[in-house]
């Protein structure tokens, strides 16, 4: 951000400032993260530093609400346990959250297609409750998806045609009765690059920078963003609440989000910035799993 270069020294010299007792560990970067840059911080800790505009928001709306979810969680996430203020050095606050183990699955096989959805569909079972008034909202996600006003043939446009079924599948999507109950906590942001995998089965969950209020059907998208192909059924008659509509919605944020995987993906292929050259076959493997269950 702004000519910045977060480097092994800035994030020392930072933890020295603002977390002295911490500043002893060693601290070790780590590849991936869009929103924020990682360091992996001793064994049990790492450190998030913004690199985009949006990202100090991001890390504020994470640490004001994430603590207050972790309890009920059955799998592992990066807490907060320490928020820094913007300085001299870095003008931009910046945390210290548990580190999650594992590989993030838009690197690594989800081989155990049965245990990831179960996994998966208790994970989201614990955290899809209802959220206070104060809970944020947020434009983007748990919201219709038609009051996102998207154009699917431009849409479409950026990753080339993926064909009639897909436009078939959002026009159902959007066509389908909207949620009529309470906003519930949602992730926001499920796609491969967030969860983390070890022994073929999704291990933990990160980035709840986009965790808000709404309609959990934007959540269960994650069943054929993150799930082999053929186990959505498995993950939907485990998490057992969710009847036809917001089967329905919930195929159109896969759609939604599969394109966008492309897209970044598409990027990476072509050295841009912000790319991400993992992200396109999970993207390609999300819309080929979506086909598959309807």
């Amino acid at each position: 951000m702004d000519g910045i270069e977060m480097d092994e020294k800035l994030v020392h010299s930072l933890l020295r400032e603002q977390q002295p007792d911490l500043a002893p560990l060693n601290l070790r970067e780590v590849v991936g993260g869009w929103d924020n840059q990682l360091w992996r911080l001793g064994d049990e800790l790492a450190v998030r530093m913004p690199r985009t505009p949006r990202a100090p928001s991001l890390l504020r709306n994470e640490y004001r609400w994430l603590p207050a979810l972790t309890p009920g969680l059955p799998l592992p996430v990066p807490t907060p346990v320490r928020i820094s203020e913007p300085s001299l050095r870095f003008p931009w606050p910046w945390i210290v959250a548990k580190w999650v183990p594992g590989e993030p699955a838009d690197r690594a096989v989800v081989t155990r297609g049965g245990h990831a959805a179960d996994a998966l569909a208790g994970f989201l079972t614990a955290l899809h409750q209802i959220a206070p008034a104060e809970a944020p909202a947020n434009p983007s996600r748990g919201v219709p998806l038609k009051a996102l006003g998207i154009d699917f043939d431009e849409l479409n446009r950026e990753v080339a045609d993926i064909g009639g079924e897909v436009r078939d599948i959002w026009s159902e999507a959007v066509s389908a009765p909207e949620w009529q109950g309470p906003p519930i906590w949602l992730h926001g942001d499920l796609h491969p690059a967030n969860v983390v995998v070890a022994d073929g089965t999704l291990t933990g969950v990160l980035d709840f920078g986009e965790v808000c209020a709404g309609d959990p059907a934007t959540d269960l998208s994650a069943a054929w963003l993150l799930l082999p192909s053929g186990t959505a059924t498995r993950f939907f008659d485990a998490y057992a609440t969710a009847d036809e509509a917001m089967i329905r919605r919930a195929r159109g944020w896969a759609v939604l989000r599969a394109i966008g995987l492309i897209s970044i993906g598409r990027a990476g292929e072509l050295g841009l910035p912000g790319g991400k050259t993992t992200w396109g076959p999970a993207g390609r493997s999300a819309l080929e799993s979506v086909l598959a269950s309807v």
